[in-house]
């Protein structure tokens, strides 16, 4: 089960591009609707800089055994619009994983456990919360390190279960090299949840309690 989410998984559409790009976030994590943990974001804006914090805990147990352990830790840097610099840990049921990421100006530079490599352009990662997303080409994946193409469309508008209830949302379906992530927003273009489907076509399930 690869969570390629912080992004992810440490994230708005068109419906949400007034949405402010600040703001605690704390999901309730789900998979096939049983609770399995939790994934916090933190973003904060000071004199032109936004600075995101994330951090995931997931534990999937079987006959009260601990059969699937996740966390992931992210911290981001971001100046007009554009990532400047990210570190992250990841333990994906052991294997583990360590991402640095630095922008000195037109060039980015990744450096990850295979190896460095340079990219150009202003890049975005897996930011569900920021307005901008739904233009994006391409994004990194705090996991991995790697960059990847995407495309973002937007959902017909539904109804989502969120905060002991229901409401209506509208939503983002980002694909690329990972499976698709369905992200949701309220009407007012708060981040709500996301819905995608990992290992064994089972439903992972972020929402808001």
């Amino acid at each position: 089960m690869v969570l390629a989410l912080v992004p992810a998984i440490a994230s708005a559409p068109a419906a949400a591009a007034g949405a402010a790009e600040e703001g605690d976030w704390t999901f309730r994590v789900f998979l096939d609707d049983k609770p399995i943990g939790e994934h916090r974001f933190q973003v904060r804006t000071l004199a032109g800089q936004t600075r995101v914090s994330s951090d995931a805990r997931f534990d999937v147990s079987f006959l009260g055994i601990t059969a699937y352990r996740y966390r992931h830790q992210a911290s981001e840097s971001w100046r007009g619009g554009c990532l400047v610099q990210l570190t992250a840990s990841t333990d994906d049921d052991g294997t583990t994983s360590q991402v640095r990421w630095q922008s000195p100006g037109d060039r980015v530079a990744i450096d990850i456990a295979a190896g460095a490599e340079a990219v150009d352009g202003c890049l975005m990662s897996f930011a569900y919360w920021h307005p901008a997303l739904r233009a994006q080409k391409r994004l990194l994946n705090a996991q991995t390190g790697q960059v990847e193409a995407v495309q973002v469309v937007r959902l017909p508008e539904t109804r989502v279960q969120v905060r002991g209830g229901t409401m209506t949302a509208v939503g983002l379906r980002v694909s690329g090299a990972t499976r698709p992530v369905d992200v949701w927003y309220s009407a007012d273009g708060d981040w709500i949840g996301l819905d995608a489907v990992v290992g064994g076509g089972r439903r992972l399930s972020y929402r808001l309690p």
